[in-house]
């Protein structure tokens, strides 16, 4: 309660903390059209333009023994095809997937690192549009990897009526298991993401919106506490880098999870 009665005076004094409307700014182009720009749509562009940039390079540049620069690049994709692809799906199966699960992953990772880039300073999937997006990619491969090997009829029976299970328990399993393929699966790629970025951001804004206060702003008294609030948005800041990392990699991991739980004959 002593918090909430101190904040009016914060915000009075010139400290202003980060709230949802940092998502939500106001366009700068085509306001108030399908076409609008603002500050997210921005910084999605400027991904997806590094994002080329460092792949058209990687290739325009490949050489026999690689460079630094080179090796990184190879490495990322190394990685998707094996550790996440092939790890999940196996190599027979896997290779038809690895460009569109290695372009989800390296697309998730560039968006989400947005966020801890100076100037840019949010997360692309910040914003629910762009994890629908990607959740919904995975999910339509999850669906047609199944009816296109089971038919229709067959992937419903996988899905909502598993192998060996007593036909009255079906009764209370089957709502659960189609409330699973046709809700949980794909909202829970949405809200994890989603959640992770929107949290990230905050809890860096907030450290840095309170050391610029009491270093700039507050009472002599209060200026140490500028030097604590700096270290946690430090620290703030390498757990967001690892947190980007990581949901582009949990993200990843599912959509090959869900692919092969589709074209597996029994769950």
């Amino acid at each position: 309660m002593s918090f909430l009665a101190t904040t009016p005076t914060l915000a009075a004094d010139g400290f202003h903390a980060p709230s949802l409307d940092d998502f939500f700014p106001n366009g700068f182009l085509f306001e108030g059209t399908a076409f609008e720009i603002n500050r997210i749509m921005l910084v999605r562009f400027v991904a997806v333009v590094a994002l080329l940039l460092v792949f058209v390079l990687a290739a325009k540049r490949a050489k026999l023994v690689p460079g630094r620069f080179q090796a990184s690049v190879e490495f990322v994709l190394d990685f998707a095809r094996r550790q996440i692809v092939y790890e999940i799906l196996g190599e027979k199966e896997g290779k038809k997937y690895v460009p569109v699960i290695t372009t989800i992953f390296c697309g998730i990772l560039f968006f989400n690192l947005t966020g801890v880039v100076p100037f840019l300073n949010i997360a692309g999937t910040g914003v629910v549009g762009l994890p629908l997006v990607f959740a919904l990619w995975v999910y339509g491969m999850y669906l047609g990897a199944g009816v296109k090997k089971f038919g229709v009829g067959g992937f419903l029976k996988n899905n909502l009526f598993p192998a060996g299970t007593p036909w009255p328990i079906y009764i209370l399993l089957t709502p659960l298991e189609f409330l699973q393929v046709f809700v949980i699966r794909p909202a829970t790629l949405v809200i994890r993401l989603l959640a992770n970025m929107i949290s990230g951001h905050l809890l860096i804004a907030l450290c840095f919106a309170a050391t610029q206060y009491l270093l700039f702003s507050a009472t002599p008294a209060l200026k140490a506490f500028g030097l604590v609030t700096f270290v946690g948005g430090f620290a703030a800041f390498l757990l967001e880098v690892f947190v980007a990392c990581l949901q582009a990699y949990v993200f990843a991991i599912l959509a090959a999870v869900y692919i092969n739980m589709s074209i597996e004959s029994e769950h």
